[in-house]
């Protein structure tokens, strides 16, 4: 799979290189090819926003730097384009194995206040949303992303059974998990968990999933 990202922040890519999806990237399980937007600016001075038409706070993307850069990048647009924008889909995960899916996607980062709308309707296939907040630019939610998709490359977590039983993969949260030592200061693994009954075992995860779940997101219970 590839990831191609256009920013104008590349050094806040640098954190890919760690833990997990660092060593992806080393054994070339996928790859992250990240392009600086300003390079493709026409302004001498690689400027690429400018005032908002009608007035109001903030500066917006201009429209040039960006539909260069998208089709220098994908030139015969083989990527999916992914605008990340508050406005966008909700990131869940089911859209992430969707994601996951694609040989090529494209993650497009705008900043100040947004890019200009035709470059929307020009070279964009969709919008992406992390979360209803506003992040000062997209690259923090590029980067949540390339991590949520990355796990689901063959290879990358070393076992299947890490995106098969986690938070949201059967519709619920995830069990507690306990290791070594049995008792730590004074609370104890529960017994079932010791007892090498893997039925049993199988039967406490998942009442303790819905009971979490109940507790804490009843609105996944309201989902079809």
């Amino acid at each position: 799979m590839r990831i191609s990202v256009l920013t104008l922040f590349p050094e806040m890519y640098s954190v890919l290189n760690e833990s997990i999806i660092g060593k992806a990237l080393e054994k070339e399980l996928f790859s992250v090819d990240i392009h600086n937007i300003r390079d493709y600016s026409t302004n001498k001075h690689k400027k690429c926003d400018d005032y908002p038409f009608g007035g109001g706070a903030g500066m917006v993307m201009t429209p040039q730097p960006l539909h260069d850069s998208i089709t220098a990048v994908d030139p015969n647009h083989e990527a999916v384009r992914i605008y990340l924008s508050p406005k966008g889909q909700t990131l869940n995960q089911s859209l992430v194995r969707e994601l996951a899916s694609f040989e090529h996607i494209m993650l497009i980062n705008g900043s100040y206040e947004g890019i200009d709308e035709r470059i929307i309707e020009l070279d964009v296939d969709r919008e992406l949303s992390i979360g209803d907040y506003v992040l000062t630019s997209g690259d923090l939610a590029s980067l949540v992303v390339i991590n949520t998709v990355a796990r689901y490359i063959p290879e990358v977590l070393g076992s299947e059974e890490s995106t098969e039983e986690e938070s949201f993969s059967q519709g619920t949260l995830e069990y507690p998990q306990y290791t070594r030592p049995q008792e730590f200061m004074g609370l104890k693994v529960p017994d079932v968990l010791l007892s090498g009954n893997h039925a049993e075992i199988a039967k406490w995860r998942r009442a303790q999933s819905e009971k979490i779940t109940a507790e804490r997101r009843p609105d996944l219970n309201k989902k079809d």
